[in-house]
Parts: C-alpha cells; structure tokens; sequence
C-alpha cells in the first residue's frame, strides 16, 4: 500500500483524527441508546441509511488516510457489502482494540471489524460473519535479526524482551510460550512497536504477519519475520479475522454471511483486500464456527 510519509507519522495522525471521531460520535450515540428499537435491526438499519463501524485506527485493517478519510480493508469492504443490503453510508468510529466489544454491546456501534481474530473468548460476547481472511503472526524486529527470533519459543530462549498490542491474540501465545505475563511489553499498537524496536526498548514486537510486513515497509532499521504459526498445547494455531455483530443480531450477521460468501466464490473479495497488503494465501475457507471453538 503506496505511502507518502513515514508509518509512524502517518499513523499517529491517523490515530488522533479516528480517536477525535470517535469521542464526538460516541457522545452522540451514547445520548440515543435507549432509544434504539428491537426487532429488524437490518431494517432499521436501511431506514437509517447509515451503519457505524468500530475500527481500531490499525493499518492496513482500518485508519485515516493522508487525505483525512478513513480506509482499510475493512471500511472498504464494508461499504461494498452493506450498500448491497441496501444501507447507503458507513461511518466508521475509531476508538482502541480493547474497547471495540464493550463499545458494540454498549451501542457505539453497528458493527466492529478491525483485524480481530475470531475465538472462543470473542465468541462468548459477539456473534462473527465468517472470516474474510486468515493469519499467521510475525515479529517486527532490529535488522538482521540479530537475536534470530522466529518464534515464541525462541524468545524465551533468548531471554528476548517481547512487547504486542492491547488486547492482541499474542498476548496469549506468549503466555502459552511460557513468557511470563508480567514480562510482556504491552504497547498501543504496531507503530508503538516498530518505535520500540528501532529504539531497542524491546528486541521483538508481535502481531499479525500483514500488520508487520506493512509497518517495516520504510523502515531502515527494522524488519519483518517470515511468518509463522503460534503453538498452543502442542497444536499450530491459524487465526482468522472476521466482522463482529451483537448477539442479538443474527439477521444481520446472516445477511452480511451471505454477501460475503458470494464475494469468495467470485473472488471479489481477494480484489478488495489485495491493495491492502493481503495475499491469496491468506485467503480462507475457515469459518467462524471452527474458529469459535478454538
């Protein structure tokens, strides 16, 4: 995906301009929660003309552009499926990773996609369209990867210094790994991380194998493992990352499903997420339904 700044300034500004969105929207949608209706909530979604959609201020999943616009593989995709179940606009609202659940079971938004993983954990609160993509992790780390970190249990076997996102799915692999909670780095997102790398606060970030190969792309003094997949209790682990609904809202889900399946089988949706870094081995047939179990 073609830049024309520095990742890091880019995406802070990003962040700013998404948190500052998402403050002032979720006044406004905070004021009208009591008065959302029950029932068709795809209905009431078409008459509104507009659904709002959590993303976390993440390249490439969902940030704000150079221009001021928000983008990523998930506003773009979202415009495309809602506009074919006849709801016009998406507004997206930025706010942080951890927030995203409680802020759509609280009504701040429709509907959240920001790179989450489906799991079991998340399948306890949300309900999840089947995963447009699946992901290995990767680590952002110095040049020439001096420390030779390839894996989780590689840096507990260097003693490495780890850091990862809020709320990320790697918090949990490290854990597994045997780094102790304790000693993980927790950082507000890849930027954060690639930062503190370069500057050697940390010798290793971890995140999504798209997140990392995007974030180092103009980077003189980082880089991206190859990417692999965590181990958990012995078994590989591949996640995939899919759009999260509320609980009551399977109508909706089961609406967005359907488009989303067409979208595969014509390959629409490969065309969609391509500019954003994703390859066709990233592409999946997983659902949701496996994923929750996992």
């Amino acid at each position: 995906m073609a830049r024309t700044q520095e990742p890091s300034s880019m995406s802070r500004r990003a962040l700013l301009l998404g948190t500052a969105g998402a403050s002032a929207f979720a006044v406004t949608a905070a004021a009208g929660c009591s008065r959302v209706p029950s029932g068709d909530v795809l209905a009431r979604l078409k008459t509104q003309g507009t659904v709002r959609l959590g993303i976390a201020g993440e390249v490439p999943y969902g940030y704000v552009d150079e221009q001021g616009e928000f983008t990523g593989e998930a506003p773009e995709l979202a415009r495309v499926v809602f506009k074919r179940l006849g709801i016009d606009s998406v507004q997206p609202v930025a706010t942080d990773f951890a927030s995203l659940i409680p802020g759509l079971n609280s009504q701040q938004f429709d509907v959240v996609s920001a790179g989450m993983y489906i799991n079991k954990d998340r399948c306890a609160q949300v309900i999840f369209a089947d995963p447009e993509y699946q992901m290995l992790d990767s680590f952002i780390v110095r040049k020439g990867n001096p420390k030779n970190l390839r894996s989780y249990e590689d840096v507990v076997k260097a003693k490495a210094k780890l850091a990862t996102g809020t709320g990320y799915a790697e918090i949990d692999y490290a854990i597994a790994a045997g780094i102790p909670e304790k000693e993980i780095v927790i950082l507000q997102d890849q930027v954060a991380g690639l930062n503190a790398v370069e500057s050697g606060r940390v010798d290793v970030f971890a995140g999504t194998a798209l997140t990392a190969r995007e974030v180092v792309r103009k980077s003189t003094r980082a880089e991206a493992t190859e990417p692999f997949a965590a181990v958990v209790d012995g078994k590989k682990q591949v996640d995939g990352g899919g759009f999260a609904f509320r609980p009551t809202d399977t109508a909706l889900r089961d609406a967005f499903n359907t488009e989303i399946h067409k979208m595969k089988k014509s390959g629409e949706l490969f065309r969609i997420l391509k500019p954003f870094g994703f390859t066709e081995s990233e592409m999946t047939t997983l659902t949701a339904e496996e994923l929750c179990r996992k």
